[in-house]
């Protein structure tokens, strides 16, 4: 399917987002096709969510109104979640987007793909890794400032990330031809295919700079100039 006419159903959990980001949101968004569908949830009576509120008739988000019925209880969590079945059962829906740092949509997101749905997240860094992993792609609203501060400041910090480096190299030795060397946009494909990592959550435009600046990889130009990369550990072999 062309990915520009997809059709993209956005929920918004405005209790659990920041406003501010959510340019940002539209942003990525857009790359994915046409928002049909835009609601926000949250009880609008609350001060806390005139950031919110300042943005609704600019994008044309429609505000669903929850009290807080019951102390410790969020009325909207439930209110988003029957919806965004409702939508995915009745209406012409391609991708489901979620805007929430909270792990009660886990089971929406896994059901929706199930249904064959592709799941954007997005939400800040504390959202439970559940909520995080469930989804076809996450993204941090909350990211490091730029990525020139991120490539000089956290490689060490990339490189303790014991669960990162074993997904790159598992993408790596899944398309690795005999040197050990795999075309880097097959190995960005099998890594997306199975989880909802993306580079930008740390600090990263791109898969190739992501790379450069671990040293237990090494990165070249193929013949097409596109980009081969190798795990470190098996130059020392040959």
């Amino acid at each position: 399917m062309n990915e520009l006419k997809q059709k993209i159903a956005l929920f918004i959990d405005a209790d659990n987002a920041p406003a501010s980001k959510f340019e940002d949101v539209l942003s990525e968004v857009a790359k994915y096709g046409v928002v049909t569908i835009r609601k926000a949830y949250g009880n609008w009576k609350s001060p806390t969510l005139r950031p919110w509120e300042e943005l609704l008739l600019e994008h044309a988000i429609q505000p669903i109104q929850q009290y807080d019925l019951t102390k410790g209880k969020n009325a909207s969590d439930m209110a988003l979640v029957i919806d965004a079945m409702d939508v995915m059962y009745t209406k012409n829906i391609d991708v489901m987007c979620f805007i929430s740092s909270d792990c009660d949509f886990t089971p929406m997101v896994t059901r929706a793909i199930a249904e064959g749905k592709v799941v954007l997240g997005f939400g800040q860094r504390k959202t439970p890794l559940p909520f995080v992993n469930a989804c076809s792609k996450f993204l941090f609203l909350d990211q490091p400032g730029s990525v020139e501060e991120v490539n000089v400041s956290k490689p060490k910090n990339i490189k303790s990330d014991t669960k990162l480096i074993a997904l790159l190299r598992q993408g790596i030795e899944a398309n690795e031809d005999d040197d050990g060397w795999a075309d880097l946009g097959a190995v960005g494909s099998n890594i997306s295919n199975r989880t909802s990592f993306d580079c930008r959550n740390y600090g990263f435009k791109n898969l190739s700079s992501l790379f450069k600046a671990i040293d237990l990889f090494e990165l070249k130009r193929g013949q097409d100039r596109s980009y081969l990369v190798r795990d470190a550990r098996r130059s020392k072999k040959n």
